[in-house]
């Protein structure tokens, strides 16, 4: 029975650390509304530490419906881990064209 606790509290052990490092398409805090302020802004997949963004998406416009959690969502020199509210998925914009929060 000892075998059996210890392997449960090791399984437990394994979902909390992998539950913290999550990526921040599955982080567990609502986005805090925001819009983007620049006229425009490449929307991207990913943010590798090495050569930067990574898997261009799409360009959002001025005004679109954003979510991003200062001080708890990521940002990588100077690109922020943002939600895009229309399509509904996570990527990187520059952290200096999201604004506007809690504006809607």
């Amino acid at each position: 029975m000892p075998y059996v606790r210890r392997t449960l509290a090791t399984t437990a052990a394994a979902v909390a650390t992998a539950a913290l490092l999550q990526s921040p398409a599955q982080a567990a805090v609502v986005p805090e509304h925001a819009i983007i302020i620049c006229q425009s802004a490449s929307f991207y997949a990913n943010y590798d530490s090495s050569s930067g963004p990574t898997g261009f998406l799409r360009t959002l416009p001025y005004g679109d419906k954003v979510g991003h959690t200062r001080g708890v969502h990521p940002v990588y020199n100077g690109w922020a881990a943002t939600f895009d509210f229309g399509p509904n998925d996570w990527g990187y914009v520059r952290y200096e064209c999201i604004g506007g929060y809690g504006s809607w």
